[in-house]
């Protein structure tokens, strides 16, 4: 499962140059590799990613511990990687952290290319000029800057408090690297989004998660140790519509779908508290407690005003462990 180099490559203009930077640029991007997995097509996770995904990620430790985002990987039974060189090396999920979407996989071979260190991501600011390093060199790699800060909200029931926004997006964008000016990691690749440039042209964007969010997890992800109790998931993809939260589909045989709701029922108050966006949902459904927890929840749908209770689940209950190897 080896990945071409010659399939695409950013345009010229766009690709870092050695002479603008203050760190060997090469060595840095050296530490990019491709991900690629392949993952059994009876997966909860295989109609909506797919049962064979490729992105980026980054080694982050000598010993081959690689940091990418966690849906590339979600289920993945085979997974290989391929450095800029060429080399290709199986590896294997060490664990994935449903908050934040970080992943970790551990090479199973040398891979024979120099860690990225971890950088301070809490003092980059927009406007910061970055570079997103992508798999294969400066060739696949993009010239960028920080273009805000902020909250994000996902339809999967996802919520960071802070992410980055940096612009132009790189195409392959998943489990990218987010290099700072001292070539340190900063954030992790994560999605591509639009947003208006300055001329006024809807223009693609990429969200990062910052590194920050890795050190408290780190050991509890590398030992599969320790782990937080998880939240409570219900199985909905939701949107924000006109200060509604809205339900645009359901995940497999999960627990919204197990209590009757469907597409196109508005969401507007949990327990009682009423809601006009994602995040406000998110933050109220896990202020309820863990999962298992039951989650009252009003629903409009059609004109019909009622109330249902769904029993929460454990959203890794439903996925397929990592195999060993």
């Amino acid at each position: 499962m080896a990945v071409s180099w010659d399939e695409w490559e950013v345009p010229s203009h766009g690709q870092p140059r050695p002479e603008d930077y203050g760190f060997d640029l090469d060595r840095a991007l050296s530490a990019v590799v491709a991900v690629t997995a392949r993952v059994p097509a009876d997966a909860f996770t295989a109609d909506t990613l797919g049962t064979e995904r490729s992105g980026n990620g980054v080694v982050i430790r000598d010993d081959g511990i690689v940091l990418t985002i966690g849906y590339l990987i979600t289920e993945a039974d085979e997974i290989w990687l391929t450095t800029v060189d060429g080399k290709v090396v199986p590896g294997h999920v060490v664990g994935i952290d449903q908050n934040t979407g970080f992943g970790l996989v551990q090479a199973l071979g040398r891979l024979d290319v120099a860690a990225l260190k971890l950088g301070d991501s809490t003092r980059v600011m927009p406007g910061e000029r970055v570079l997103v390093g992508g798999a294969g060199g400066r060739t696949k790699s993009v010239k960028a800057k920080v273009l805000a800060r902020q909250e994000f909200a996902g339809y999967w029931e996802y919520l960071l408090d802070d992410a980055f926004f940096t612009a132009p997006a790189h195409p392959h964008w998943g489990g990218t690297a987010l290099i700072g000016p001292k070539g340190d990691l900063l954030g992790i690749g994560s999605l591509q989004l639009q947003h208006e440039n300055a001329t006024g042209a809807v223009a693609p964007m990429n969200m990062m998660v910052p590194i920050e969010f890795l050190e408290p997890i780190f050991d509890q992800l590398l030992t599969q140790t320790g782990h937080a109790p998880a939240r409570p998931w219900l199985g909905v993809f939701a949107s924000e519509d006109d200060d509604k939260v809205v339900v645009v589909g359901l995940a497999g045989n999960g627990p919204a779908k197990r209590a009757g709701l469907r597409e196109g029922d508005s969401i507007l108050a949990v327990h009682g508290q009423a809601i006009n966006s994602l995040s406000g949902f998110y933050r109220h459904l896990w202020a309820l407690g863990q999962a298992g927890v039951e989650v009252p929840l009003t629903l409009d749908r059609e004109g019909d005003v009622f109330d249902v209770r769904i029993a929460s689940g454990d959203r890794k209950r439903f996925l397929k462990a990592p195999r060993m190897h």
